[in-house]
């Protein structure tokens, strides 16, 4: 395995939660208002610092989408998905565009996620950044 080199982002900038490696910029969000397994998801125009896994076939919420998961170069974790293709033709904005799971990332104030279920679990009532 060879050397990893990151590309570094300027201006406000989601990362990994993990090992900060710089994923997008907030002025890439196109959308706030996406759900993943883990709570609030944000899509994205380009993402950086990022592989890709295998195609598959998700239903989701909107109908069934090709996706591939997409996983930090810095340290390996899943940290979204990215649309390869929708089936649905009102969908179909969404293809080659990003999700980054809010749980996985760190905020571009350096915040992580605390969603519902964890704030009770840690008797707060911290909402998302």
């Amino acid at each position: 395995m060879g050397r990893i080199f990151l590309i570094s982002l300027e201006g406000y900038v989601y990362s990994c939660k993990y090992c900060n490696a710089h994923l997008a910029l907030a002025d890439d969000i196109i959308s706030r208002s996406f759900h993943s397994r883990h709570g609030k998801a944000y899509l994205f125009e380009k993402v950086v610092n990022v592989n890709t896994g295998e195609k598959e076939d998700r239903m989701m919420m909107t109908g069934m989408h090709t996706v591939v998961d997409i996983y930090c170069v810095g340290c390996g974790s899943l940290v979204g998905w990215k649309y390869e293709a929708a089936s649905e033709k009102s969908q179909k904005y969404k293809e080659g565009k990003f999700i980054l799971e809010r749980f996985m990332v760190l905020g571009p104030d350096g915040s992580a996620y605390v969603n519902n279920h964890d704030a009770q679990l840690l008797g707060s009532d911290t909402d998302d950044v």
